[in-house]
């Protein structure tokens, strides 16, 4: 079966197509916004102790304290959350903003939730991972044509 195949295959509620014809272009840069809005509250919380957050002191005790990591990684993961999730929505320097986002993600799934198990509502690793492989979709692929990545002219 061709590539051409697939794309002229009939739909199953064909009354539906010039909705999905409308849509579609939309569908990729909305899942792209959202994956980067979602980041940025999380930054917010480490940096500046918003949305219940505790700020940058507590999050880098914490990281020390509980997670054994370096207290400086709480100000790196703040920043590329916060940040980060900002470029990616906009659809700005797309790609390495995706790519820090999703070793980020990787390290909270694998470092952080795996000892929780696998469902995000025992405090797994499940919603962590994910959005990893969101993001490493978007640092493989760009930000496509509505980003300001494309409206520069510029795909890192």
């Amino acid at each position: 079966m061709s590539t051409q195949t697939l794309r002229t295959s009939a739909s199953i509620l064909p009354v539906l197509n010039p909705i999905y014809a409308t849509l579609s272009p939309l569908a990729d840069p909305l899942v792209r916004a959202a994956a980067g809005l979602f980041l940025v509250p999380h930054g917010a919380q480490k940096l500046f102790g918003l949305f219940g957050g505790y700020g940058l002191e507590a999050t880098e005790q914490f990281f020390q304290a509980k997670l054994g990591l370096p207290a400086g990684i709480a100000t790196i993961a703040g920043l590329i959350e916060f940040f980060g999730g900002l470029a990616l929505a906009l659809g700005l320097l797309t790609r390495p903003a995706a790519a820090l986002a999703t070793g980020l993600l990787l390290v909270a799934a694998f470092q952080v939730h795996l000892g929780n198990g696998f469902f995000w509502t025992a405090g797994g690793f499940e919603y962590p991972l994910l959005w990893a492989i969101v993001t490493l979709a978007y640092a493989v692929k760009g930000g496509g044509r509505y980003s300001i990545d494309h409206l520069i002219g510029k795909e890192v």
